[in-house]
């Protein structure tokens, strides 16, 4: 299915809109290095940033298309892409990657929808704090909490690494990309990568702390995770990395779009 021309096609548009949304995060996160104190600083915050332009409802049903069909595309490749990596349990991690994407590319392309239908929406972190306190009172709900949080750390880690060791580059193929681009995509797509994966890190030590906590306010989403680093000493100066990891990773989207090799 992954070969079919229409599935290469739209999927490799959605991963255009998948990086539009990262560079709108960047956008985001940097308001908040200047000094902005709104609470939208998400996935959703950067959908309900095109819902307030003059094309908002239309470049939202363009926006949720895109993801759903980048969704499709990171499915199939979860099912039976990556076969150019070695070893197979290399291979099987790449494809929950995937699997992780599809998810999220369905989450973001939902609230594109709703946004474009006028429906409500919660921030990311409303929604983990809701989450959290479900979780919490179940027995051993701290322990679950716990193992969640730890979850979400080794998967920041695993995706900064794939920044520290360029592994991401091992998907694309660097020759069709243009001439001079080969050096910025490399080193964007590594402070991307890295980026990316110190915000999932601080997603997981919010989670940690309700866990401990046993306190689900504690818990957050990415809005949260980044004004809560805002607030430290120093703080401002991860978010501007966190602000040029987004942009990075939106770019390395940009590139993936005409050269991966899925």
């Amino acid at each position: 299915m992954r070969r079919h021309p229409a599935v290469q096609l739209l999927g490799r548009a959605g991963m255009v809109c998948y990086g539009v949304v990262h560079v709108l995060l960047a956008v985001l996160t940097a308001q908040v290095v200047l000094g902005d104190t709104g609470e939208r600083t998400d996935q959703k915050g950067a959908v309900a940033t095109i819902a307030e332009t003059s094309l908002g409802p239309v470049l939202l049903w363009v926006l949720a298309v895109g993801l759903f069909a980048f969704a499709l595309w990171q499915v199939a490749m979860a099912v039976s892409g990556y076969q150019w990596v070695s070893p197979e349990r290399k291979r099987w991690y790449r494809r929950c990657g995937s699997v992780g994407r599809a998810i999220t590319g369905v989450v973001i392309g939902i609230a594109a929808v709703n946004y474009a239908t006028g429906s409500s929406q919660k921030t990311s972190t409303e929604q983990s704090q809701t989450w959290t306190a479900k979780v919490l009172a179940l027995p051993l709900g701290q322990v679950l909490v716990g193992a969640v949080a730890l979850f979400v750390i080794g998967l920041g880690v695993a995706v900064a690494r794939k920044g520290v060791k360029k592994s991401f580059e091992d998907d694309l193929y660097m020759s069709e990309l243009p001439a001079g681009s080969q050096k910025w995509v490399e080193r964007l797509g590594r402070v991307g990568w890295i980026g990316k994966g110190i915000a999932y890190g601080l997603i997981g030590i919010l989670v940690g702390f309700a866990a401990i906590e046993a306190d689900p306010s504690e818990s957050g989403g990415l809005d949260k995770a980044l004004h809560t680093l805002a607030a430290q000493p120093y703080g401002i100066f991860l978010l501007a990395l966190i602000a040029l990891g987004f942009l990075g990773f939106g770019v390395y989207c940009f590139a993936a779009a005409r050269a991966h090799k899925g």
